[in-house]
C-alpha cells in the first residue's frame, strides 16, 4: 500500500521550496512528488503547515555514550577521556550499549534523523537496535591497541574486521559497515600494516578520527616525521570509500590530499568547541572540492544528537574560522547535513527525487520561531530545532508520527537508561 505525504511544502535537491505532496511505494521508496491525485487504497500523512526535508544524516558519533550525557562535563579532551569516560566505559556490557543506542534512536527519530554512522563496541546489540528502531546506519566496531598487550590489540583489529563482514547488508539493507580504527595515534602502526591490506581486500570502508586536536598530532610527527593525513595515505587508509571525523587541525597539503584521495571529511562542531579541539577549516574544506558531513559526536561531549542544533553550529563557527560572515552559508549546511553526509557514509539518501529511499522529515513551521518565513532554508539552519520535527520516516515506514514514537517504547527507554547509567557510574 503506498503512502502519501499531503499538504506541505517540499525542499527539492536544488534546495528550492515548493508546494507538493510525496508519495512512497510498497518498497519504501520515493515514487513521485508534486501534485499528486490521492488514490483509494493509499495511507495518507498530512504535511499542512509543514516542509517535508530530506532525513538528516548524523554522519559520525557513538551512540550509546548518551548513557554518559552531562557526566563529565568542562574538561579537555585528553584528560576527559582517560580520567572520565573510558574507565566508565569500561564497565559498558552489552546491556548498556543496547540502551544507550536505544536512547539515541529515540532521540534521532524525534528530531528527523534517519540515519547515522557509529563507531563503538558490542556491534551486535548496536544492529539489534537499528534494526528494531527502523534507522539506517553504517557501523563499526572501534579499535584501539593502545595500552594493550599483543594479542589482546590484535583481537581488537579481528573483531571489526570480522564484525563488518558479518552484518553489513542486516536489517533489510538499513545496516551497512566499516572498519573503524580509533585514530592514528591510537593505533600502533604494525596493526594498521598488517589489518588494512585485510579490509581493503574484502572490499570494506574505514572510519577512523583524523586530527581532531593538536595533541593528536604529535605522536605521529615524532614517530614517523609526518603529518597524521600523510601517514594515513602511506597506509592505504585514504579512499573515496574512507571517511573521517572532525579534521579540525588540517593544514593546506592535507586538505588537498583528501581531496585527491576523493575521502570525506565529517565535522563535528559542537563537540569541537566543547572539548576547545579548535575550528575545523570548512570552508576550505569545501573549496578545494572535499565531500563534507557533518556529526554530533557523542551526546557525552555536545551533548544532543540534535543535528538542527549542528547545523547552526557549523554555520557559526565557520564563518568564525574563515573570519567571514559569507563563508559555510545555510544552503551549504543543508547539503552537510543531507547529501554530504550521505555520501560520506555511502548511504543512497539525503535528497527527495523519484527513485530514493523514502527517508524523510516533516519540519512544523506553525511556531513563532518560524515566523515569517522569508527563507525556508535559512530557518532550517538558523532557527529551527529537532522539536519542530512533526513525522519521521526511514525505507518508507513511519517512525514518528505527530511526535510520538512509534517503533520504541519511549517513556521504556528512558527509564532502563537512567538505570543502567546510574549503575555503570556508580561501578566505576
Amino acid at each position: 500500500m503506498t503512502l502519501r505525504i499531503e499538504g506541505g511544502r517540499v525542499l527539492r535537491p536544488d534546495l528550492s521550496v515548493d508546494e507538493a505532496d510525496v508519495r512512497v511505494d510498497d518498497d519504501g521508496r520515493i515514487e513521485a512528488v508534486g501534485e499528486l491525485d490521492a488514490r483509494p487504497d493509499e495511507q495518507t500523512l498530512d504535511a499542512t503547515g509543514g516542509l517535508v526535508i530530506p532525513g538528516l544524516v548524523n554522519a559520525h558519533g557513538h551512540a550509546a555514550m548518551t548513557l554518559l550525557r552531562g557526566y563529565a562535563d568542562d574538561k579537555p579532551l585528553e584528560a576527559w577521556l582517560q580520567e572520565d569516560i573510558w574507565p566508565t566505559e569500561a564497565q559498558f556490557g552489552p546491556k548498556e550499549v543496547a540502551a544507550g543506542t536505544r536512547l539515541a534512536a529515540v532521540e534521532m527519530i524525534k528530531s528527523g534523523t534517519t540515519a547515522f554512522g557509529d563507531m563503538y563496541f558490542h556491534v551486535p546489540q548496536v544492529v539489534e537496535v537499528v534494526q528494531a528502531a527502523g534507522l539506517r546506519a553504517r557501523v563499526g566496531h572501534g579499535v584501539v591497541t593502545l595500552g594493550k598487550e599483543d594479542d589482546d590489540a590484535r583481537d581488537d583489529f579481528r573483531e571489526a574486521l570480522a564484525v563488518a563482514r558479518e552484518y553489513d547488508g542486516t536489517a533489510g539493507g538499513r545496516v551497512t559497515t566499516a572498519v573503524m580504527p580509533h585514530a592514528p595515534h591510537t593505533v600502533g602502526t604494525k596493526y594498521f600494516e598488517e589489518f588494512v591490506p585485510k579490509g581493503r581486500q574484502a572490499g570494506l570502508p574505514f572510519h577512523f578520527h583524523l586530527n581532531e586536536t593538536e595533541g593528536y598530532l604529535d605522536p605521529i610527527a615524532e614517530e614517523t616525521g609526518q603529518r597524521p593525513t600523510e601517514y594515513a595515505d602511506d597506509l592505504d587508509l585514504l579512499h573515496e570509500d574512507t571517511w573521517v571525523a572532525h579534521g579540525v587541525h588540517l593544514d593546506e597539503s592535507e586538505i588537498d590530499l583528501l581531496a585527491e584521495r576523493d575521502t570525506a571529511v565529517v565535522h563535528c562542531p559542537a563537540s569541537n568547541m566543547k572539548l576547545a579541539s579548535g575550528m575545523a577549516p570548512v570552508q576550505q574544506l569545501l573549496d578545494a572540492g572535499v565531500t563534507v558531513g557533518l556529526g554530533t559526536d557523542g551526546a557525552a561531549s555536545n551533548n544532543d544528537l540534535d543535528m538542527f542544533d549542528e547545523m547552526r553550529d557549523a554555520a557559526m563557527i565557520g564563518k568564525l574560522a574563515a573570519d567571514d560572515a559569507s563563508a559555510v552559508p545555510a544552503e551549504a549546511v543543508i547539503e552537510m547535513a543531507t547529501k554530504g553526509s550521505a555520501d560520506a557514509l555511502g548511504l543512497p539518501v539525503g535528497r527527495i527525487e523519484p527513485g530514493a529511499p523514502a527517508d524523510l522529515a516533516v519540519v512544523d513551521l506553525e511556531a513563532a520561531h518560524l515566523t515569517p518565513a522569508h527563507d525556508l532554508v535559512s530557518h532550517l539552519v538558523y532557527a529551527a530545532t529537532g522539536s519542530d520535527v512533526r513525522h519521521t520516516l526511514c525505507d518508507g515506514q513511519v517512525l514518528m508520527r505527530d511526535r510520538e514514537v512509534l517503533t520504541l517504547d519511549e517513556r521504556a527507554v528512558r527509564e532502563e537508561a537512567t538505570e543502567r547509567a546510574m549503575a555503570a557510574v556508580q561501578r566505576a
